[in-house]
C-alpha cells in the first residue's frame, strides 16, 4: 500500500480511493476477516495523505459493514454473518411512522450526485463510477434523534431529486407521486452493531451502544432503484417479525417456501 495507488489527478475524491484501496485488500484476503487494519497514522504514512481522508474512508466502510472499529484497539475487517432471510412490508420510516400519528423529521447531513463505489454499484447494478445521489439524513421521530440513513439512488430514475427538500417530505412518497417510480419490492436485512463515536454524538448515545444496522435494496419492477443503510437506535427500535413454518406437518415432503415475515419499527421505552 503506497502512495503511488493513488491517481492526484482523478475526479474521485481522495478519501474514495483510499476506500477502494483498502476494500481491494479485504476481498482479495489480504486483510482476512478478523485482522487489524493499518492505524490512521500508517495508512496517513504510507498513502501521504491526510488524516481527515483516512478517517473518512474508514468511516464509510464501518457504515456498510466491511469493518468493525473498537475504541482502544483500532480497526479490524469484519467477520461474516450468518445470513436470515426477511420480507418487509415495503414502507419507510416517515409512512410507517406518520401512519400511527407519530412526527417525523429529518436532518439532511448530505445531499450531492457522487460516484459510486463497487459496494453500492452492486447493489444497484451499475458500472462502478456511475453518478448516484448520496442522501444522508438524521431521522428524529417525536422530535428525538432516532435513525441515521445514508441512501443510494441512480441519478436517471429521479434526475432533479438532489433538489428536494427532505427536511419533512417521505422519499418513497416524492419518487411515486412526483417522479412516478412504482416501487415493487425490496430486500433487507438487520444485524447488531456497536455505535461509533461519531454515530453515538448524532444519536445521543454513548459509543459502544447498540445499534441495529439495516441494509435495504428497493426495486421498481427488475431494476433497483434505492440502496440504504440505517443505523437505528437500540433503545429506541425494536423489528417484529411474524413467522410461518415452510414443512408441512401432514406430508413427507417441504412445501414450496412462501414468505411470511413482516417486520415493523416499535417504539421501547420512552
Amino acid at each position: 500500500m503506497t502512495a503511488k495507488e493513488l491517481d492526484r489527478g482523478s475526479a474521485l475524491p481522495l478519501y474514495h480511493q483510499v476506500k477502494q484501496i483498502l476494500l481491494a485488500q479485504v476481498r482479495a484476503e489480504d486483510l482476512a476477516p478478523g485482522a487489524r487494519v493499518p492505524g490512521d497514522n500508517e495508512l496517513c504514512r504510507a498513502l501521504g495523505v491526510s488524516r481527515s481522508v483516512v478517517r473518512q474512508a474508514l468511516a464509510e466502510l464501518e457504515t456498510e459493514g466491511v469493518v468493525v472499529r473498537v475504541k482502544g484497539r483500532g480497526t479490524y475487517v469484519a467477520r461474516p454473518r450468518t445470513t436470515e432471510h426477511l420480507v418487509a412490508r415495503l414502507t419507510g420510516l416517515h409512512e410507517e411512522m406518520s401512519a400511527r400519528g407519530v412526527g417525523v423529521s429529518s436532518t439532511v447531513r448530505r445531499q450531492e450526485v457522487v460516484p459510486a463505489d463497487d459496494v453500492v454499484a452492486a447493489a444497484l447494478e451499475l458500472e462502478v463510477g456511475a453518478p448516484v445521489l448520496v442522501l444522508e439524513r438524521l431521522r428524529h421521530v417525536g422530535g428525538e434523534p432516532w435513525v441515521l440513513t445514508t441512501t443510494h439512488l441512480p441519478t436517471d430514475v429521479a434526475p432533479e431529486l438532489e433538489h428536494e427538500d427532505f427536511t419533512e417530505q417521505s422519499l418513497y412518497g416524492v419518487l411515486e407521486s412526483r417522479y412516478g417510480v412504482r416501487l415493487t419490492h425490496g430486500r433487507r436485512s438487520v444485524e447488531a452493531v456497536p455505535a461509533s463515536e461519531e454515530t453515538a454524538r448524532l444519536l445521543a448515545l454513548r459509543p459502544g451502544d447498540p445499534l441495529l444496522r439495516l441494509r435495504s435494496t428497493t426495486w421498481a419492477g427488475e431494476r433497483p432503484v434505492e440502496s440504504f443503510v440505517a443505523l437505528h437506535r437500540g433503545d429506541r427500535t425494536r423489528f417484529e417479525v411474524d413467522l410461518e413454518r415452510a414443512v408441512s406437518l401432514h406430508h413427507d415432503k417441504p412445501q414450496d417456501p412462501a414468505p411470511a415475515v413482516v417486520v415493523t419499527l416499535e417504539e421501547v421505552g420512552s
